[in-house]
């Protein structure tokens, strides 16, 4: 390679890192309501059952046609509705980020239709497969890249995980759902806004605990395939929850380190709504009082990586208060194995 002239002697600019501020949140499940006791019944479990163990006592499944896109662009509405109120135009986006494992089609990717559907002609699109822990994974790439490139950003997790539901497979029927969150990041002045901690991991050694067999490359469809080979399966519900206890308290434990701060510091806490007894268990590991957990369970279910901004989106609309400098805590695990915590002000 020749020697060449350093950037600096080359009069390139290159744009100072900045903050990445929250400027847009947004939500949106489908209209039909499937109660647990519904799924009680087809498994002949006892009244209560699911909703004791679980936390869920309903949850929300999509309508027949309803897309993973169509349900991405109604939270991203109004995450870019909520933004356009505060001075960023759509113009302004450039990238849009979807976090999901069931996207309209294996390929193309869904994140250029969505923006599309948005009318967001300058910005990027890419999918990212993150399982449950998506939502962090999508929100770390992107207040790196507001801060980098000094351009706002469209975080849309989401996942329409009805379709994916193995009916004769009791541990994933019973917590699975559908619905939508989207955030909105813009450059900032103020660098202590936005991500101020990751902490991500990820077992690939535990890689099989949750999945769904066929689709890729290792197990293309064929002709003649069951069904139940294109539908999620948990391998070990014990294993789960013991790992994500582990990695979610973990992990967050790290993220509060690396920003000298201690756990009742937090503003507000939002786990991936796994199961209620899973971020219960971490709940007590950490030490976090009832005040700073927001959750969004018992309504409506595990919709993996859409959790979090769901949640967060959901409780904002219903009077949850936000306050300029809050710190807020994210936590997740999911499939493969992924997981991780995040810390951001804003």
């Amino acid at each position: 390679m020749r020697q060449g002239k350093p950037v600096k002697e080359r009069g390139i600019h290159a744009p100072r890192l900045k903050g990445a501020q929250l400027v847009g949140l947004g939500h949106y499940a489908p209209q039909r309501i499937v109660p647990s006791a519904e799924i009680e019944t087809a498994f002949g479990l006892e009244a209560g059952w699911i909703e004791s163990r679980t936390g869920i006592a309903n949850r929300r499944y999509a309508a027949k046609g309803e897309t993973l896109s169509d349900m991405a662009a109604a939270a991203a509405e109004q995450a870019l509705s909520a933004a356009e109120a505060k001075g960023v135009s759509r113009d302004e986006i450039g990238m849009t980020i979807l976090a999901t494992s069931t996207p309209d089609h294996l390929l193309p990717p869904s994140a250029p239709l969505l923006a599309h559907k948005l009318g967001l002609s300058r910005s990027g699109g890419i999918d990212m497969a993150g399982a449950c822990a998506g939502f962090l994974y999508a929100l770390t790439f992107a207040d790196g890249f507001v801060r980098q490139h000094n351009k706002a950003c469209l975080i849309v997790a989401a996942n329409l995980l009805s379709r994916r539901i193995n009916p004769d497979e009791r541990d994933s029927a019973i917590l699975f759902a559908d619905a939508a969150g989207a955030m909105v990041l813009t450059p900032c002045e103020d660098s202590c806004k936005g991500v101020l901690s990751v902490d991500l991991t990820s077992d690939g050694s535990n890689y099989d605990l949750i999945k769904i067999p066929a689709g890729g490359s290792a197990q293309p469809f064929q002709p003649g395939m069951a069904v139940s080979e294109t539908l999620m399966t948990i391998a070990d519900g014990r294993a789960v929850f013991s790992h994500a206890v582990q990695t979610m308290a973990e992990t967050a434990s790290e993220t509060l380190k690396a920003c000298d701060l201690e756990i009742g510091e937090i503003d507000h806490w939002v786990p991936h709504q796994a199961n209620k007894r899973i971020f219960g268990k971490v709940q007590q590991v950490l030490g976090l009082d009832d005040r700073q957990l927001l959750s969004s369970i018992a309504n409506f279910g595990n919709s993996s990586a859409a959790t979090i901004p769901f949640t967060l989106s959901h409780e904002v609309a219903q009077g949850r208060d936000l306050t300029d400098g809050d710190l807020l805590l994210f936590s997740a695990v999911g499939a493969g194995l992924t997981g991780g915590a995040v810390i951001m002000a804003i």
